[in-house]
């Protein structure tokens, strides 16, 4: 049986329960999961283990807060080299890769989860009653271990990009 964290964040202001666990710095980075690139390729979690990276799980590209904060990773992947940034969604294959031609998205990989349904249990960002990803971003370093990890209280919220990047420039 999956876990549920009863009322754990909001979405736009009212409680939600979202599944998977709560990461926490030092947890090893979940591997256990399937997602599928804007080619539909598909991309295992052991397929990311042992580089650098920023995770950033959004709700929807198609949403003015998962717009700004992914063009803002985009924008400062420059001050981080060596530290691959991800952002993962439900969102199809098909509308990642119109919104990130759109917006002028070149350093952001972006990753869908809406075929095995997989990234947002393990990382604990799944919210069930909407279908969608709690609004979160996770470091995690070469070693497979998450370095900096912000569960953004409410989805309508955006993260701290400065403890994040702070955070990856210290795995350089």
């Amino acid at each position: 049986m999956a876990q549920i964290r009863k009322n754990a964040l909001l979405w736009k202001g009212s409680p939600v329960d979202v599944e998977g666990p709560q990461l926490k710095v030092g947890d090893k980075a979940p591997t256990e999961f399937a997602v599928i690139g804007n080619d539909m390729s598909a991309t295992k979690g052991g397929d990311m283990a042992g580089k650098p990276r920023i995770i950033s799980a959004v709700p929807s590209l198609d949403t003015p807060v998962c717009d700004t904060e992914t063009r803002r990773f985009n924008s400062e992947a420059a001050k981080i080299p060596g530290v691959k940034i991800f952002t993962v969604s439900m969102d199809l294959p098909f509308a990642q890769k119109r919104w990130c031609g759109g917006a002028g998205i070149d350093k952001v990989v972006t990753l869908s989860d809406y075929k095995d349904r997989s990234f947002g249990p393990a990382w604990g960002v799944f919210v069930p009653s909407k279908g969608l990803f709690a609004r979160a971003v996770f470091v995690v370093g070469a070693d497979d271990k998450i370095h900096h990890v912000e569960y953004v209280k409410d989805a309508t919220s955006e993260p701290d990009y400065n403890a994040a990047i702070d955070a990856a420039k210290k795995l350089m």
